[in-house]
């Protein structure tokens, strides 16, 4: 079995897919998804970035606060359900980032709803930027969320960004692109395969 860790923003619509296609993943290859908190805003902080993502990225502080609190405070068990009743608020109902969203999403995983209160302490916020390093050291170049690592049976870690894909691929759909990810991931010197989007995110 395979040990995958994903670092996410809650508010990345890009992040959510690739986190329900890793869930996906689950069902149809021998795999162990576990998830942790990715900061957008922190790691965007005192970048010259247009008006539009500047104001995107201050909205993400407080949800990514609110996860930190919950990965800090409670298990991965925990958090995994938590960023799902999370996601499906802000990705599927555009809930607007607030203390209720937080509330009934904390609610809805049986968490204590004190962990709301977290969205206004910046006192997390170097605990976010040092979830930052751990998930993107290995990746290099800052390049953000979807950030995957993946520990195989014998140790080794293949650290990467991505994959951005929308529409969410789902059962053998979703293996297949599994397998191509570590086919080409595991290849010694390789570094980028892209193209430019064209589509918006299907988050559902």
């Amino acid at each position: 079995m395979s040990s995958v860790d994903m670092w996410f923003d809650p508010r990345c619509p890009w992040a959510w897919i690739a986190s329900r296609w890793l869930l996906e993943v689950e069902q149809v290859r021998d795999v162990d998804v576990r998830f942790h908190v990715l900061s957008l805003a922190a790691l965007n902080e005192g970048r010259d970035v247009e008006g539009w993502y500047r104001e995107w990225l201050d909205s993400a502080w407080e949800p990514a606060r609110v996860a930190k609190a919950v990965e800090r405070d409670h298990s991965p068990e925990d958090l995994r359900a938590f960023y799902t009743a999370l996601g499906s608020r802000i990705h599927l109902e555009k809930r607007p980032l607030d203390q209720g969203l937080y509330l009934d999403s904390l609610a809805e995983v049986g968490l204590p709803a004190d962990l709301a209160d977290a969205a206004k302490d910046t006192g997390l916020d170097d605990s976010l930027r040092t979830g930052n390093a751990a998930g993107l050291g290995p990746v290099g170049e800052d390049l953000g969320t979807p950030a995957i690592h993946v520990t195989g049976d014998d140790g080794q870690v293949t650290a990467f960004f991505g994959p951005v894909v929308t529409p969410i691929p789902r059962g053998e759909a979703a293996g297949r692109l599994w397998d191509g990810v570590l086919l080409v991931t595991g290849t010694d010197g390789f570094f980028e395969l892209k193209r430019a989007r064209t589509r918006r995110p299907q988050v559902a």
